[in-house]
């Protein structure tokens, strides 16, 4: 493992945040941030806005509306 710096830290914070990185990308930043006051401060910074944002939206769209965008998304580009 290598740390990833700063750049790819910051880059994929926000996929960091929601767990949607590899897992050697997430142990790779994972220790960068355990290193790196500023990065921290901005993981920090992510971490506190999108926990307010699930406390106030706690709604979840119907599972037919879900199913549809699912599907939407799955099916080929024009």
């Amino acid at each position: 493992m290598t740390d990833c710096g700063c750049d790819k830290a910051k880059a994929e914070l926000e996929e960091y945040l929601h767990q949607e990185l590899s897992a050697e990308d997430f142990r790779d930043i994972t220790e960068h941030l355990a290193h790196c006051e500023d990065c921290t401060t901005e993981h920090l910074v992510g971490l506190t806005l999108t926990q307010k944002l699930q406390r106030a939206c706690p709604e979840k769209a119907p599972e037919q509306l879900r199913s549809a965008i699912l599907e939407r998304l799955q099916q080929p580009s024009l």
